[in-house]
């Protein structure tokens, strides 16, 4: 992206532990502790960060065995900068790896939170309810 004309640039990589952690909570969502995210982090099969004026604003990134399951996951922009299409340029990029990259058969799953199932619902993601699935996660 041209920085003269855009203020945005989205780079693949990762965020460091503590810039990770501060978009989650800043974006709304739930904090992971500091130890989780430096096992976590170095383990993203693909990963990108939003860049405002050289601060990261946002995130997103693809976890999983590199052959048969992927997830995307750590979707978040920080409230001040949503509304700018960042949301949908981190997915763009995600998939484009994942086309890029990811054998064909392999299973890519998310988690939509409210209204961002609009969102994935553009690069492909339905819902897996009524197809004889349903998404489970453990809470204890």
């Amino acid at each position: 992206m041209d920085s003269v004309r855009d203020p945005y640039e989205i780079r693949p990589g990762v965020p460091s532990v503590e810039v990770y952690r501060r978009l989650r909570t800043g974006a709304g969502l739930s904090d992971k502790s500091a130890e989780a995210a430096a096992v976590a982090l170095p383990n993203t099969w693909y990963g990108v960060v939003v860049h405002h004026r050289g601060a990261p604003v946002g995130m997103g990134r693809v976890v999983g065995d590199g052959g048969t399951a992927f997830q995307v996951v750590d979707m978040c922009v920080l409230p001040e900068h949503q509304g700018q299409g960042l949301g949908k340029q981190i997915m763009a990029a995600l998939v484009a790896e994942l086309d890029r990259r990811a054998p064909a058969t392999a299973y890519v799953s998310l988690i939509a939170d409210g209204p961002a199932r609009f969102l994935y619902g553009k690069f492909g993601f339905a819902d897996v309810a009524g197809h004889g699935s349903v998404g489970m996660y453990r809470t204890a």
